[in-house]
């Protein structure tokens, strides 16, 4: 960074362009980071905040300049298979909490289209109940080249279909975050120990409350896993948790900076089948070599029985078509389904 004079800052690694900005709801602003770095905007404009979400955070001279300015710093960059997901909520508190306030917020990127735009959709769409087709449509009323990349959209849709909060429960939840999860052991060779709580307990050590329906290894009836640690998936299925089509995702991966066509609303399901004949689940304390081998079999903590096998990277592929990455995997001929807890294991 660089000092041009008292009221403006420049990057001098690269250059968003001019300054770019636009009021979508009144307080809040989403712009670039030129407009962040505007000094004199800034006070023009009377603003307090600044939410950044970028792959650098802003210069601390800023706040020197404007001492009642309040920043908050995402480091993310401009890729599909980011996580802005897991930021959706602090980031709605955060821009919240600015305008019960009554005071003004930009909300910024690089350029402010792709990763700043999922931002302020995300709020606008938990602040006001509409879904993710007529945040957008609203958004790009007031910013008319607002495009998220076709990962952000994904999230988006997903945040929706959570119904605008964070659902641990949810199936795709449970697969977007072991998909983050796979990209980090991809660069470090072992699980990172800020994701060691997608491993969930060992089922045949609860002891409060256990889950009455249950899987068993069939050669020594020990339990390897509960209905709630299944992952269901659909035949020839690519993908558990992504919505936009492939059509929609190749049009967008052109560039990511081009204006997107029309969302498409969102059609009614139709009841699904899903698939039995192999059972995906969740990473689980009895799996030891899951922190530290990128593939590997999972052997019956009992009796040593193969029951199936996980790959992080590569994933698995499922007689019925599907292809899932990450992949935990039962094979069903190794296990018994049980509807009925009998006496609770103590035994590993």
């Amino acid at each position: 960074m660089a000092q041009e004079s008292t009221d403006k800052l420049i990057r001098e690694d690269f250059d968003a362009g001019p300054s770019s900005y636009d009021e979508i709801i009144p307080g809040l602003y989403l712009g670039n980071v030129t407009a962040a770095t505007d000094v004199e905007w800034l006070k023009e404009a009377k603003i307090n905040y600044i939410l950044t979400i970028d792959s650098c955070p802003l210069p601390r001279k800023i706040q020197e300049l404007l001492p009642n300015l309040t920043m908050k710093y995402i480091q993310v960059t401009d890729m599909p298979r980011e996580d802005l997901l897991t930021h959706f909520e602090d980031s709605y508190e955060f821009i919240d909490h600015t305008l019960q306030l009554n005071d003004k917020i930009l909300v910024h990127c690089y350029f402010g289209v792709s990763r700043s735009a999922t931002i302020v959709i995300a709020y606008l769409m938990k602040k006001y109940g509409k879904g993710l087709f007529d945040t957008f449509e609203a958004v790009r009323e007031k910013r008319r080249f607002v495009g998220p990349n076709a990962g952000f959209l994904a999230q988006l849709k997903l945040y929706e279909e959570m119904g605008f909060g964070i659902d641990n429960t949810n199936v795709q939840f449970k697969m977007y975050r072991l998909q983050v999860a796979a990209d980090k052991v991809r660069k470090a060779k072992i699980l990172p120990q800020n994701c060691a709580e997608l491993i969930k307990p060992d089922p045949a050590l609860a002891t409060v409350r256990p889950e009455p329906t249950v899987y068993r290894c069939k050669k020594c009836r020990r339990i390897v896993a509960s209905v709630s640690n299944i992952l269901p998936h659909t035949p020839k299925e690519k993908q558990i948790w992504r919505h936009i089509s492939s059509k929609k995702t190749s049009k967008q991966s052109k560039s990511s900076h081009e204006p997107l066509e029309p969302l498409e609303r969102k059609e009614e399901q139709q009841p699904v089948e899903f698939c039995t004949k192999i059972l995906f689940v969740e990473p689980l304390a009895w799996m030891p070599d899951i922190t530290h081998n990128l593939e590997g079999k999972l052997n019956c903590p009992k009796c040593s029985t193969k029951l199936g096998s996980f790959s992080w990277i590569a994933g698995s592929q499922c007689p019925c078509g599907s292809k899932i990455a990450p992949a935990f995997y039962l094979v069903p001929s190794k296990v018994d389904w049980s509807n009925a807890v009998q006496n609770v294991q103590v035994t590993v």
